[in-house]
């Protein structure tokens, strides 16, 4: 795979590396319930501050992973998109999976699908990936919406219990999409 640093652009949005000045916007939308809706807890400053530490040593090693995602014409963080190998087992491992999460004031506008979008194309054309997932719990219903969006397939027998989250955790149950190359190829000509 090519290890080159990568930051795809989109029309409205620059995939980039993180900086220092993301670290507060960051923690923010991190901390916001409604955003951490389908998440165990909201992140506390340094928790979330840990987390962005994790996506640049992924970035650093791999040339991709969770880019912050920045609003062209603002400049503003909206919040992050990219490409990520999980680092725990899960019952489809080994695997990429595409993943988003965005402040609300940037929700409703399609970023989310826009920004994933690039991450197939970076992911497919760009590291030559055969395969991305995506994974969420039951109720994400709007993230369940984006995957479908970008022609992910939920896997029929693909419903798991995430290993990260406690027996009888209500968000321990998720979903799984799938999207292979070829047929985001034969969208992509579509």
């Amino acid at each position: 795979m090519d290890r080159t640093l990568i930051e795809p652009e989109t029309p409205r949005l620059r995939l980039r590396q993180w900086r220092e000045s993301d670290l507060a916007p960051f923690a923010a939308l991190v901390a916001d319930p409604q955003v951490m809706e389908f998440f165990p807890a909201t992140l506390s400053r340094e928790e979330s501050d840990a987390l962005v530490a994790r996506f640049v040593e992924r970035i650093a090693q791999n040339g991709w992973g969770f880019w912050a995602a920045e609003h062209k014409e603002s400049g503003e963080l909206i919040g992050f998109t990219g490409l990520n190998a999980p680092a725990y087992p899960l019952p489809f491992s080994p695997c990429v999976e595409i993943g988003w999460r965005l402040a609300r004031k940037w929700w409703g506008q399609g970023l989310a699908s826009e920004a994933a979008r690039a991450s197939l194309a970076t992911g497919f054309e760009r590291l030559g990936l055969d395969e991305i997932v995506s994974f969420t719990a039951l109720p994400n219903r709007r993230s369940s919406a984006v995957m479908q969006r970008l022609g992910m397939r939920e896997d029929p027998a693909g419903a798991f219990d995430h290993p990260l989250l406690a027996e009888g955790h209500p968000l321990r149950r998720h979903c799984l999409y799938r999207l292979d190359r070829a047929t985001w190829q034969a969208q992509q000509g579509a």
